[in-house]
């Protein structure tokens, strides 16, 4: 009796996601950042990206931790405090995050040259940019 209760409670919680499958399939999951970039800053920032982000995720791509990656610029602004930039990283499915802070790390200092270099470089970015938003999105496609 308790395994026919445990069966048919795991099925009314399985129904709900069975149901929303049907609609789309998964595709991969992208980490967005949303930046604004201080006034008079934006020549300097994108040094700084192509010195510092490129890089390191051309390594990230180049040992399979990330599918893609792409820059966007914001061309239309609902108010002064929106974004400009946007960095989007592409990654095969969630297990793609799982023990990525390490591996980040270790090419991290082979890219920028250790932690405190990184630190340096992170500290740059800060006098040149405000991060407004951090997202993890999965990408669907509906059938």
């Amino acid at each position: 009796m308790k395994f026919l209760s445990s069966l048919v409670i795991a099925l009314i919680l399985l129904v709900p996601s069975l149901a929303a499958q049907e609609h789309y399939s998964e595709g991969p999951v992208w980490r967005v950042t949303l930046i604004r970039v201080k006034p008079a800053h934006m020549d300097q920032y994108l040094s700084n990206l192509r010195q510092g982000f490129k890089p390191f995720v051309e390594e990230l791509k180049r040992q399979g931790l990330i599918i893609d990656y792409k820059v966007f610029f914001k061309e239309t602004k609902a108010n002064p405090q929106d974004w400009d930039v946007c960095t989007a990283l592409e990654f095969k499915n969630h297990a793609a995050l799982d023990g990525l802070g390490a591996k980040e790390e270790a090419i991290r200092d082979k890219i920028l040259g250790g932690k405190q270099a990184a630190q340096q470089g992170q500290e740059k970015r800060e006098e040149l940019r405000e991060i407004i938003s951090e997202e993890l999105l999965q990408e669907v496609s509906l059938k």
